[in-house]
């Protein structure tokens, strides 16, 4: 346990931030895990419409910090290149 006031805070800050970043990386995941899911099942204009929604997640979860710009492009690349496959 920190003795120093400033240190406390941080502790505090700290805990707040893991859990935002925690729900901002879950939800980025989640719709990813749709997307995949609904480009193995073959449904292309469903992936279609949940490519913006993806992208958006990434984005913000790389805005916020919680994964790496590079990371985010990566993602985002494999995302539209999975998509854009379907025939």
């Amino acid at each position: 346990m920190p003795n120093i006031k400033s240190a406390k805070k941080r502790l505090k800050q700290d805990a707040v931030r893991r859990v935002e970043n925690k729900t901002k990386k879950s939800m980025m995941r989640t719709w990813i895990r749709k997307l995949n899911e609904a480009v193995q099942a073959g449904d292309k204009t469903e992936a279609q419409k949940m490519l913006p929604t993806v992208f958006k997640k990434i984005d913000k979860a790389a805005k916020a910090g919680c994964i790496h710009a590079n990371t985010a492009s990566r993602r985002k690349a494999l995302a539209s290149r999975r998509v854009h496959a379907m025939s």
